[in-house]
């Protein structure tokens, strides 16, 4: 899975194992993406651009379309990591669009 960060910084790639979210290869990986709601699909702060792979991915469900409709400039490849499965031979290419971190 390779991560395209948009602060620019370099872009990452990593292992991710059958079965985990594009929000656990990130947060395994030290890639900063938010995820207020811990990663159960209630809310929008894991949203990513899906560049390359979606097609592997599970498809959308009508609760994660609803909280894409409320991030921050989604397009039509828009999708919440924590709902984002990898199944075994996936290979992704995720952007992380700028994050708005509380505090900082």
């Amino acid at each position: 899975m390779t991560f395209q960060l948009s602060d620019g910084q370099p872009a990452q790639t990593h292992v991710a194992a059958p079965g985990e979210s594009v929000l656990d290869v990130a947060l395994n990986n030290g890639i900063q993406l938010q995820h207020n709601c811990g990663g159960v699909c209630g809310c929008s702060t894991c949203h990513v651009y899906i560049n390359s792979g979606g097609d592997d991915l599970p498809e959308i469900s009508d609760k994660e379309e609803d909280f894409i409709d409320r991030a921050e400039n989604p397009r039509i490849n828009s999708r919440l990591a924590c709902q984002c499965v990898v199944q075994a031979g996936t290979q992704l290419v995720v952007t992380i669009p700028p994050q708005h971190f509380l505090g900082h």
